[in-house]
């Protein structure tokens, strides 16, 4: 009784935090390798030391010395695990530093922050706060909110149409099993485990081989849900349109209607409450993108990073913010959009950087404009793991990075140029960079240093600590 009304209070609570509009919800979000565990660690960082060490100079409360700090708070569900913020911050203490494990699972950290008003007045108190609630998502798991949006028919002819060869060629071992299926005869059981095990083994191929657009992401990053029937299932290939209606009055017990079966309880029980459960509930978000990551592995994967952002940006739920939606129907009212690893070119690559960024997701952004929320692309290095220099070469300067690379060597490079537009058949024959993977910088002080956070920081949350 006693833990029943506790809960209760901390939901009164939170109620009227937000009816007050004292209480913020961020996602941090983006697809595998983008460095989502490595922003929300820093943000963390910036934010606890804050009016101390941290150099927060674009956002104003922190410049004129009004944001005098953060503190973690006990978060509302008791049943997301914290994110891991003291894991992370031992990682990148250790000799030689190393970059914090990814999270694997949904992960939520609760901040208080504490500001001087930027007015003062008898009726305004000395100090308020805001409490921030952060949430972090596996990559592959945002993956499945698009489909939402299909079918199994249309499921499987988007999954077998949309792939180049590179991608196709680690999916052999599962073609070839599933070329000579009928869809009309009855399911095999243990065929269907067989094969759903091929697919997932493509899948991760292709995960490690750079490639982004990989559904369904419970296949990758399983969970309890491992060796369940609701993850054995997998695309048709060869469906045209002609044959929906025959395929849809095919028995129960045939192959066609099991996968299809199978495909609508992975939505409505896998995807459908993540979606409504956790992801409807933010308020603001950024999403991060590891665009150099794609551009040093080729033009197919760049594209197929390219599809699965189009994707993925068509499933939250944008629009303006008012007491209602606070308080009942949560919309994202802001949204950034970054770059990550900046600190892995040269500072005179960082605009093309965000160039880049916006011709990538072009489609997405144009429509948040019309709809008028407010969005903003950054480049942005959360843990900065380089340091810019110049180097001279008969007699001409020119710009380089001084870093260690993952293996421990340390190097003076220039990576290369980061186009500005998407790149064409030409900018890929012709290519010449290699953008390296450093390791964190070795810590001198308590806070991280970083490229444009405070930017990011004050976009997201600096209208709130005014």
């Amino acid at each position: 009784m006693a833990s029943e009304r506790g809960k209760i209070s901390r939901e009164l609570t939170d109620l009227l935090a937000r009816g007050r509009d004292r209480q913020l919800r961020l996602a941090v979000t983006g697809l595998s390798r983008a460095g989502k565990t490595a922003f929300l660690t820093s943000l963390v960082n910036q934010l606890r030391h804050a009016g101390l060490e941290a150099r927060l100079d674009m956002l104003p409360a922190a410049r004129e010395g009004r944001l005098l700090g953060a503190q973690r708070l006990n978060q509302q569900d008791l049943g997301v695990p914290r994110f891991p913020y003291d894991q992370a911050m031992a990682a990148l203490n250790a000799s030689p530093p190393r970059w914090p494990e990814p999270t694997r699972g949904i992960s939520e950290l609760r901040l208080q922050l504490r500001y001087r008003p930027a007015r003062s007045g008898w009726l305004t108190p000395q100090t308020t706060s805001l409490t921030l609630d952060l949430f972090d998502y596996p990559g592959e798991w945002l993956l499945d909110l698009p489909l939402l949006q299909h079918d199994f028919f249309s499921w499987s002819q988007a999954q077998t149409r949309a792939h180049g060869p590179q991608r196709q060629a680690l999916f052999t071992d599962w073609q070839e099993g599933v070329a000579a299926l009928d869809p009309a005869a009855e399911a095999d059981e243990a065929q269907l485990a067989e094969l759903a095990e091929r697919y997932a083994q493509g899948l991760r191929r292709a995960k490690k081989a750079g490639f982004s657009d990989l559904q369904p992401g419970r296949f990758l990053l399983p969970g309890e849900l491992e060796g369940a029937p609701a993850l054995q299932f997998f695309p048709l290939p060869g469906l045209i349109d002609t044959q929906r209606a025959e395929l849809d009055a095919l028995p129960a017990e045939s192959l066609y209607a099991t996968l299809a079966q199978r495909f609508r309880y992975y939505q409505q029980h896998v995807v459908r409450p993540f979606y409504r459960d956790h992801f409807r509930r933010f308020d603001r978000q950024i999403v991060l993108v590891d665009v150099l990551g794609a551009l040093n592995a080729g033009p197919e994967r760049f594209d197929d990073l390219s599809r699965a952002l189009n994707h993925l940006m068509q499933s939250f739920d944008y629009g303006k913010r008012s007491l209602l939606t606070r308080l009942f129907a949560p919309k994202i009212d802001r949204l950034a959009i970054a770059a990550t690893k900046a600190d892995h070119v040269t500072p005179d690559q960082h605009p093309n950087l965000i160039h880049l960024l916006e011709a990538l997701l072009a489609e997405p952004l144009q429509d948040l404009r019309f709809a008028d929320v407010p969005v903003k692309a950054f480049s942005l290095a959360a843990i900065r793991a380089t340091q810019a220099r110049e180097v001279t070469q008969q007699g001409q300067q020119s710009a380089a990075l001084r870093g260690t690379t993952l293996e421990g060597e340390e190097v003076l490079v220039y990576p290369g140029d980061v186009p500005a537009t998407l790149p064409d058949a030409a900018f890929w024959d012709q290519q010449g960079f290699n953008f390296p993977a450093f390791r964190p910088m070795p810590r001198t002080t308590d806070v991280l240093a970083h490229i444009r956070m405070d930017s990011a920081i004050d976009w997201l949350i600096g209208d709130k600590i005014t």
